[in-house]
């Protein structure tokens, strides 16, 4: 949730700030900022709008900022409506401030502040921040310092980047619980960069094109940054050591490659991304031991899953998987929820995090709760070095690759490849799970790629699907077993892309509310590949007919009954059960992205959303 950029060096910053802006605002866009110190003395200059990247690059164009040190902020409105006033970066005195996250005690510190005489102009929580550090600066020149002191009047999950006018070519940058690195450039460090120079940036994708080098902050650190140097201290102020990390992610990787959208180019990713997943897991014949992985399964009597959104759905899905294949009894928790039941927690128990991105506010503070109580605790997520992954014991590691489209794909279906090889390891080690199950298990995750890539080849008769059908306002989409969480999946991507809405219901819960709302301009994707339950699907379809349902069938290739009861049938290849949840969700992602597509909807940022929800 929003984005942050930062350049110090020899070169023109606004350039380099507003590129770094383009790869974040993914993670919000309702407005955006840069502040650069002044070169002839003066305040930091500001150029701040309201909507997207564009409408600030017109305005530079008209006013254009010199200076080769700066910060730049990409939004998506918590405290305040999207507008210029309340666009970052905010200034006060010689100080001006670019944020993610919320400041929970803003209320107070801005009435003490404003006691003390400084003068607010919007209605954000962030201007409580540059407030803090020029009041701070009053007291002691080192600029490091005063954000130190700063930073420990503020509660709540936020990340900031801080420049001075002052000390025009540095930045001081701090993280509590939202993500913040360093990219260190220079000669022999950075991809292009022959002089001296860093950055600072919430995410790396933001700074790939210029450096793979970089420095992950953790949890209380503070960094200042120069073109020459850089230091890191923790929140007493204390020198710290982190250590460099090159990322392995290529520039390109980012980049939509000839797609129309992002999204289409990601769901078209999947393939290589689920080869990839599961080369990083160590997959043997009839067997997967996941490198460095070392859990006490005997010790372990439960599993407390926890995730939101997609990962959610994700979650449910490998609760089936495990219980079947290694016969651990499993729960699932909306992390968001997880925190405020009081729940019950062994010293037995493994806690299981799940996120994309790793920076999943809820998610984050579920898996410490678990941790505080005695669970030991794992997390799955698809990028190195994120805040869970350093929160939780162990981690595995999904490969997707950058995911930037708000709509999460590929970062979905490797989730599932992923539960699927976690089951097979378990349930080799609990003894439930026989080696001639799990070679057959192996040998269909190894047919997936191919699969995938012949449901991609249906694309444009999806698109003809979702032409016909365009007009609805309402979906429905049913799923039983495996499958039901794919339903919701499906629906949850229809709903934040189109604006339709859609509902996702297991099958056999029909009869119990949503069958009153089927009629005639209604579609329903019914999930019914062949599998326990096929019969009693076919049932839920011809009570769908009756009531003169429009049906959009998911059904297995071979399938020469469901097709008479169907208006529009996609047909998916024969795989495992425990296979089928990741082929059935590629159909449903084409839906819902031509669906949108010939809405006319803003598919890679729809409205309302961003990618990492960092607050909670």
């Amino acid at each position: 949730m929003c984005g942050i950029i930062g350049y110090t060096g020899a070169r023109s910053a606004v350039p380099l700030l507003l590129g770094g802006l383009r790869r974040l605002e993914y993670r919000g866009y309702d407005s955006a900022g840069v502040a650069v110190p002044s070169t002839s003395g003066g305040p930091v200059q500001l150029s701040r709008c309201q909507g997207k990247i564009a409408a600030l690059e017109a305005s530079l164009d008209k006013a254009p900022l010199a200076g080769p040190c700066g910060i730049g902020h990409t939004r998506w409105a918590t405290h305040g409506k999207p507008s210029e006033v309340n666009a970052h970066p905010h200034r006060a005195g010689d100080v001006a401030v670019v944020h993610n996250g919320i400041i929970e005690n803003h209320a107070e510190l801005r009435a003490r502040l404003q006691a003390a005489g400084s003068h607010f102009t919007s209605e954000t929580d962030t201007e409580v921040i540059a407030h803090l550090v020029a009041h701070e600066l009053t007291k002691d020149a080192d600029f490091l310092q005063a954000v130190v002191r700063a930073a420990a009047q503020l509660e709540g999950a936020w990340a900031i980047a801080v420049v001075n006018q002052k000390q025009p070519d540095t930045i001081v940058a701090a993280r509590h619980s939202a993500p913040l690195l360093l990219g260190l450039g220079g000669p022999g460090v950075g991809e292009d960069s022959t002089a001296a120079e860093n950055f600072v940036a919430s995410d790396v994708s933001a700074i790939l094109q210029h450096t793979r080098v970089v420095v992950d902050l953790e949890d209380g650190d503070l960094a200042r940054i120069t073109p020459n140097h850089y230091e890191v201290v923790d929140a007493h102020g204390k020198p710290v050591q982190r250590p460099r990390r090159r990322v392995e992610w290529s520039p390109a990787a980012a980049e939509k490659q000839g797609f129309r959208h992002y999204m289409l180019k990601e769901i078209h990713e999947q393939p290589r991304a689920i080869r990839d997943t599961m080369l990083g897991a160590g997959v043997g014949a009839d067997d997967v031991r996941f490198d460095g992985l070392s859990l006490d399964v005997s010790a372990c009597a439960r599993i407390v899953m926890l995730a939101c959104g997609t990962s959610f759905h994700a979650a449910l899905i490998g609760r089936s998987l495990i219980e079947g294949l290694a016969r651990i009894p499993v729960e699932v928790d909306i992390a968001s929820e997880f925190r405020y039941r009081d729940p019950i927690v062994r010293t037995s128990d493994l806690a299981l995090a799940i996120s994309q991105s790793g920076e999943t506010a809820d998610t984050i503070a579920a898996l410490k709760e678990a941790k505080q109580r005695g669970a030991q605790t794992l997390a799955i997520c698809n990028v190195l070095g994120a805040s869970l992954s350093r929160v939780a014991d162990q981690v595995l590691y999904t490969h997707a690759g950058p995911e930037i489209s708000v709509a999460s794909t590929k970062a979905f279906t490797t989730q599932l490849t992923m539960m699927v090889l976690l089951a097979i390891h378990l349930g080799r080690r609990t003894g439930h799970l026989t080696a001639e199950r799990a070679k057959a298990l192996v040998d269909g995750l190894q047919d997936l790629p191919a699969h995938i890539d012949n449901l991609l080849a249906a694309s444009a008769a999806i698109r003809i699907i979702a032409r016909r059908h365009q007009g609805a306002r309402d979906c429905l989409f049913l799923g039983r077993g495996l499958c039901y969480p794919v339903a919701l999946e499906g629906a949850l991507k229809l709903k934040e892309i189109s604006y339709i809405h859609a509902e996702g219901h297991a099958s056999g819960e029909m009869k119990h509310g949503p069958i009153a709302l089927v009629d005639g301009n209604m579609p329903v994707v019914v999930l019914a590949q062949r599998g326990p339950g096929y019969g009693k699907v076919l049932s839920n379809l011809e009570e769908v007919r009756a009531r003169g349902g429009k049906i959009i069938a998911v059904a297995t290739l071979g399938d020469h009954t469901i097709g008479d009861l169907a208006d529009d049938l996609i047909l998916v290849p024969d795989v495992a059960g425990e296979l089928q949840p990741i082929l059935a969700s590629i159909p449903l992602q084409l839906l819902a992205y031509h669906f949108a597509d010939l809405k006319g909807t803003d598919v890679d940022q729809p409205r309302n959303l961003a990618k990492s929800v960092t607050v909670e």
